[in-house]
């Protein structure tokens, strides 16, 4: 009995010694984020990149890890791991470290790349955190959230597992990206070519926030997306519309009419085969309904009083490939609009896939569509033979396809996960089956054959891509027990 209660103290002991060390681990968390965002990261600047790449290959050979740049047809990868032992299954780790351009007179600091410690509207001097840290504190600067500061919180958790002398169950792998906000567009290729040095078992993501309720979030899945432009012709020139605005066809009324020819009122699109291969059960829908989304919330938020009704709620939404329209293009406005008859008008569109669509099958019934509107379609600016023979011309560009991805949220890899997760923040869980964006890691899943989930580790009003992007203090402590919890929970 006296070993019994002796092995009931050490199990309960021995979480709230891990949560002493990780609360301990924050200030220094904090303080290698704030060295990591003073290097500009900027998705366009070479620069930029082999700077960030110096910095984390000192950070992850700190940590025991070997380092390595794997050269791709753009910027470099950023490959780290811990020494290989035989019979373990293997994690991979996938986050970015490139960051969205700034324009530092719409932020409120004077210098992203430099962070600043808030509490609501006031700027804190960092002789605070010496004195007890409050979680709803937030760090300023680009990239907090998305994704200098997951990275920050695994390396942190890598801290915390040696000072608890903490044998790791798994082989661990980690892949950073250079060039996410461009698209990735090297990825694909790259994964091919060092297929045998990423080889896993299962591949984790931290990218993006938890659930706007704040509960601990698995997502099993992302849309992919492809993009298309068109352009429709009016007089080769722009012309006075007093003179010919009863007389040469307005290019933005023909586009107005063919972008409405594909939706109704209520956003459904209207292409036949469209939503083709979509079945939502009563499993599925039951897993949807789950997830804590405030209608009325949400709504309150983008200020509109009735959502498209693809699907019943937010989460089936998501479920269907949408068809977007991001940008118009046409003239002038505002002041300086001119009295025109414009000679061209330009829409970009965006789809959003799910596994069961194909990016360019969809891509293709938009192009079927605008030809039975009775329009010649090009690939280049019309020729004066081909304005004289066609009444409707209409340029169709289109670019390439990432693919989306979604992993069974019963599988092994799933269950083990959320019980992970279940174990480590004592909370609800929310389950995310497939996320609206978009990550590019569709080549791991593919190439690796491994199944992949994303494991958000900030907070969702964290201005990512925007002016005064943040995180809050609490979530990279969350995030480091995560990584932590992870880290430490046997597969078997």
């Amino acid at each position: 009995m006296k070993l019994r209660l002796i092995s009931i103290f050490l199990i309960i002991i021995a979480p709230l010694k891990a949560q002493e060390s990780i609360k301990k681990q924050l200030v220094p968390a904090i303080n290698e984020l704030k060295e990591f965002i003073a290097i500009p990261n900027d998705a366009l600047e070479h620069s930029d990149m082999m700077r960030n790449i110096f910095w984390l290959e000192k950070q992850f050979k700190e940590r025991g890890f070997n380092t390595a740049q794997l050269p791709t047809d753009g910027e470099p990868l950023f490959f780290a791991n811990l020494p290989i032992k035989e019979g373990l299954p293997t994690l991979l780790f996938y986050m970015h470290f490139d960051g969205q351009a700034v324009d530092p007179s719409k932020w409120g600091q004077k210098n992203p790349y430099e962070l600043v410690l808030r509490d609501g509207t006031t700027d804190l001097d960092w002789s605070k955190l010496e004195n007890g840290i409050d979680n709803e504190w937030r760090l300023y600067g680009r990239s907090t959230s998305d994704d200098k500061g997951p990275i920050v919180m695994l390396l942190n958790a890598f801290d915390v597992l040696k000072q608890e002398s903490k044998e790791v169950p798994f082989n661990v792998k980690v892949i950073l990206d250079s060039e996410e906000e461009k698209g990735s567009k090297p990825l694909p290729k790259a994964v091919k070519q060092y297929k045998s040095l990423l080889k896993a078992d299962y591949l984790v993501i931290s990218d993006g926030p938890v659930h706007t309720s704040g509960k601990p979030t698995l997502a099993y899945g992302c849309r992919g997306i492809t993009t298309v432009t068109l352009t429709t012709y009016g007089p080769v020139k722009p012309q006075h519309s007093g003179h010919y605005g009863n007389y040469a066809p307005n290019p933005s009324f023909r586009m107005a009419a063919l972008l409405s020819s594909m939706k109704d009122e209520q956003g459904k699109v209207l292409i036949p085969g469209y939503y083709d291969g979509i079945s939502l059960n009563d499993a599925t829908k039951e897993i949807l309904a789950a997830v804590p989304d405030d209608q009325a919330s949400i709504l309150s938020k983008l200020s509109i009083k009735t959502a498209e009704t693809v699907g019943a709620n937010y989460q089936e939404a998501l479920q269907y490939p949408s068809l977007n329209v991001r940008g118009i293009n046409s003239g002038w406005t505002g002041s300086k609009a001119r009295t025109i008859v414009p000679d061209r008008t330009v829409a970009e569109i965006d789809i959003r896939l799910v596994p069961e669509s194909d990016g360019n099958r969809l891509k293709d019934l938009v192009k079927k569509h605008i030809q039975k509107q009775g329009y010649h379609i090009v690939e280049k600016d019309p020729t004066a033979e081909e304005r004289a023979a066609h009444d409707k011309i209409l340029k169709f560009e289109s670019r390439g396809v990432t693919k989306p991805f979604r992993t069974d949220i019963d599988s092994p890899f799933s269950n083990w996960l959320q019980a992970v997760m279940k174990n480590t923040h004592g909370d609800e869980l929310v389950r995310i089956r497939i996320m609206g964006g978009t990550v590019p890691i569709s080549p791991f899943i593919n190439e690796l054959n491994i199944p992949a989930i994303l494991v958000p580790m900030v907070n969702a009003d964290n201005n990512q891509h925007s002016p005064n992007e943040n995180i809050k203090v609490g979530m990279i402590e969350y995030g480091m027990k995560t990584f932590y919890g992870i880290l430490t929970t046997s597969m078997d």
